[in-house]
């Protein structure tokens, strides 16, 4: 109990705040732009998982963190049947080009989300074991197949956002590790290639579109484009301090598509503004600061790496999710943490949160603000 105590005494009250009231914002933004559908259920299933959500946060902080690489090993084997269980009951390939989701009756799970917690700790812990040899072939080839397997994974399904994600992550904790640029730019290099070939024999026409698109999204603005062009204008129609709340042109003519998901964002910017917007950016930089924050004063590597990791995904989870709002980076159905609508997104980012949290409160560091 005295334990229990220090722990959630030492919890990092500035970090909760925001991603409690980055939760919240989303939960409005959300009522907005689904009042069209007439109908309570988003709202209601993003108030759950809010629930759910911000308990699982206190849960993941209560074990020490220093514990996990004892159970690393059963986390990676949940990972690899999570993966390949999608892949034979999936769901969701008639609707978004990839089975993605689990669903039970009218609850749907996308294990690729919970997953990314799972890899965070088992990749964090492997090379925390190993990091005096990450320059080593034989141990970072370890690595490479830790990560390899579960990108496979993910790539079969297929979802090339979500697996990008991954990989963005797991170069961040390598570099981290102080992996040499030899490395990294050789990886780079064989992208290349690697692209083309995926270009010409992976890569449906639908994916190859969301590029065309990205370069000339107006060459098809009433079709494959009109996703962009649409959220292009929502954006710009916001103005400094937007519309107002359920007042968003495109929003509530149901104009601009997934604007509760994907285009959280332009949702945002249409009825809040360029104020909004603003808003929005600060809670989410503020998050991943204090993630690299914690991770620079960890005690441990594995705290360290865990908490780059986190910082990581949100990273790019915001990044290629508001640039693809302004048609800066081609459309992948990354959501926005904490924003867009999505259960297994926002517990995901939650548990997360609680990662960070489990580090910084046997730490030190969530009193200073």
């Amino acid at each position: 109990m005295n334990e229990l105590k220090r722990i959630f005494s030492g919890t990092d009250k500035l970090l909760l705040f925001v991603v409690i009231l980055s939760a919240l914002f989303g939960i409005m933004a959300i009522m907005s732009s689904t009042r069209i559908y007439e109908t309570n259920k988003y709202v209601i299933v993003q108030c759950g998982a809010f629930i759910v959500g911000l308990i699982a946060l206190f849960v993941v902080m209560i074990p020490d963190y220093n514990s996990f690489p004892a159970v690393a090993k059963y986390f990676y084997a949940l990972s690899i049947f999570l993966l390949l269980l999608v892949l034979f009951i999936g769901t969701g390939e008639e609707e978004a080009g990839a089975k993605s989701w689990i669903r039970f009756g009218a609850v749907g799970v996308q294990p690729s989300e919970f997953v990314k917690i799972l890899f965070i700790i088992t990749f964090s812990s492997h090379l925390s074991a190993v990091e005096e040899y990450v320059n080593s072939p034989i141990p970072l080839m370890g690595l490479f197949a830790h990560g390899g397997l579960i990108i496979l994974l993910i790539l079969f399904q297929p979802d090339y956002g979500t697996a990008m994600v991954y990989i963005f992550m797991m170069l961040c904790m390598l570099f981290a590790a102080k992996l040499s640029y030899k490395y990294i730019i050789g990886a780079f290099g064989a992208f290349l290639p690697v692209s083309v070939i995926m270009w010409f024999f992976v890569l449906k026409p639908y994916q190859k579109d969301r590029f065309l698109d990205f370069i000339h999204p107006e060459r098809d603005m009433v079709g494959s484009g009109y996703h962009v062009v649409q959220s292009k204008v929502a954006i710009g129609s916001g103005g400094i301090i937007g519309k107002g709340l359920f007042r968003g042109t495109l929003i509530q003519s149901g104009a601009l598509p997934a604007s509760h998901t994907d285009f959280i964002f332009s949702s945002v910017a249409e009825e809040f503004g360029f104020v909004g917007c603003s808003i929005v950016i600060g809670l989410l930089f503020i998050i991943i600061f204090k993630c690299i924050y914690t991770a620079s004063a960890s005690r441990t590597s594995i705290g360290s790496y865990m908490c780059i990791g986190v910082a990581a995904m949100f990273v790019f989870h915001v990044y290629e999710n508001i640039a693809m709002c302004m048609g800066l980076m081609p459309v992948t159905g990354i959501p926005l943490p904490f924003f867009s609508y999505g259960g297994s997104s926002l517990v995901t980012a939650f548990v997360a949160v609680g990662l960070v949290m489990n580090v910084s409160s046997r730490t030190g560091t969530a009193t200073i603000q």
